[in-house]
């Protein structure tokens, strides 16, 4: 065990008064988030609860649910095609390329949330036990993210300042 505690504690959650703004933000993407009971178990959850599930357009949560994790999640709808996001049921697949994208993606609408932010969104993802070439997230995000950006750019995800066009990959 580490000194930050064991893997996971401490990271910010949807009760922490994040889900009516992040249940905001994944519909600016034409998402929706369904949450669940406490305890149930989350559907289209690919690493079981407390991770967010996906299942076509719809993020899963429950309110223990990382807000690190329904960002991630969120952000595999948005990045891939339209075809694989309408038969998705858990399993988002996708290549490097794309999953490097949702992670910069994830870390860049992290900043469009009050109190969250890039930097704690990515302590988090550290925390949770995210891992990265360069040791950390923030540093991967800092020195490696310019492909993963580029990418998201080429498929309007991001405008050329490095925005998001809250639209979905075609």
């Amino acid at each position: 065990m580490s000194a930050a505690g064991p893997p996971g504690e401490g990271v910010l959650t949807l009760a922490d008064g994040q889900l009516e703004a992040v249940a905001a933000l994944v519909a600016r993407h034409g998402l929706a988030l369904r949450c669940v009971t406490p305890d149930a178990p989350i559907p289209g959850s690919y690493h079981g609860a407390p991770e967010a599930g996906l299942i076509g357009t719809d993020v899963w949560v429950r309110i223990d649910t990382p807000v690190h994790s329904v960002l991630h999640e969120a952000c595999h709808a948005i990045c891939m095609g339209k075809s694989r996001r309408e038969a998705l049921a858990r399993d988002a697949g996708g290549d490097f390329d794309e999953e490097n994208a949702v992670c910069c993606l994830q870390i860049v609408l992290a900043d469009q949330l009050a109190g969250v932010g890039a930097g704690r969104l990515t302590d988090d993802m550290d925390r949770w036990g995210y891992t990265f070439r360069l040791g950390s997230a923030a540093r991967w995000y800092a020195e490696e993210a310019d492909v993963p950006r580029q990418w998201l750019v080429r498929e309007g995800l991001l405008d050329d300042n490095g925005r998001p066009t809250f639209q979905l990959r075609a």
